[in-house]
């Protein structure tokens, strides 16, 4: 059985072409200012316009305000919005009634009681991305893409009314552990595509996807 990838945090049309043909499902476009995968609304709309239509485009967003987020769709025509922060459920709800797209929530993982905590979701968001929380020791840690897993076993036997992906680490040496340990059917991944922090490399990315349609 396959996996769906959303590959996360493109920047340039050749990381763009390369998860677009290796079969991605997902692709994100982080418009959080801290991150060195940061882009622009104008740049990410000229790379949606490489992206079929039957892939999602997704925007990646950190606690943003609405006046934020109307910016951002303004130029970048999105598929859906990625809430990556410490949004509550009544924000969750709140962009996803004022904006008309679909959201997905990240939650971020320590222990069981994260997972729990990802229940009150459920009804708010149309899909679920359980990452690793980075440890408070962590200096100039970002709210995702830090190359760090949690503990898989939290999401063992777990069972979600809305579709959730697996992020946090992941890379082509141990997705398939992953993806057994959890039962996940999709998958987000970003530092495990890359070189260096924000820089993809189209070979990770098509070895990646290769590997997807095998697990």
């Amino acid at each position: 059985m396959a996996i769906d990838v959303k590959i996360c945090g493109l920047k340039t049309p050749a990381a763009v072409q390369a998860a677009v043909d290796g079969g991605a499902a997902m692709l994100g476009f982080n418009f959080y200012a801290k991150s060195s995968r940061c882009v622009t609304p104008s740049l990410a709309a000229a790379l949606g316009q490489l992206v079929p239509a039957h892939i999602v485009k997704v925007g990646l967003v950190v606690d943003a305000d609405d006046a934020a987020i109307a910016e951002i769709l303004a130029e970048a025509k999105l598929d859906m919005l990625q809430l990556h922060g410490s949004e509550t459920v009544a924000r969750t709800a709140e962009v996803r009634s004022r904006f008309g797209l679909p959201v997905m929530k990240v939650i971020s993982v320590s222990d069981a009681a994260d997972i729990a905590a990802a229940r009150a979701y459920e009804s708010v968001a149309d899909m679920l991305l359980f990452d690793a929380k980075p440890p408070k020791s962590m200096k100039n840690a970002l709210p995702g893409g830090n190359a760090l897993s949690f503990d898989w076993s939290l999401l063992k036997g777990q069972n979600f009314s809305k579709p959730w992906l697996l992020a946090g680490g992941l890379n082509a040496a141990n997705v398939a552990e992953a993806v057994r340990e959890t039962g996940a059917k999709a998958v987000d991944l970003s530092s495990g595509v890359e070189d260096r922090p924000g820089e993809k490399s189209i070979s990770k990315i098509k070895e990646f996807l290769d590997l997807a349609r095998t697990l």
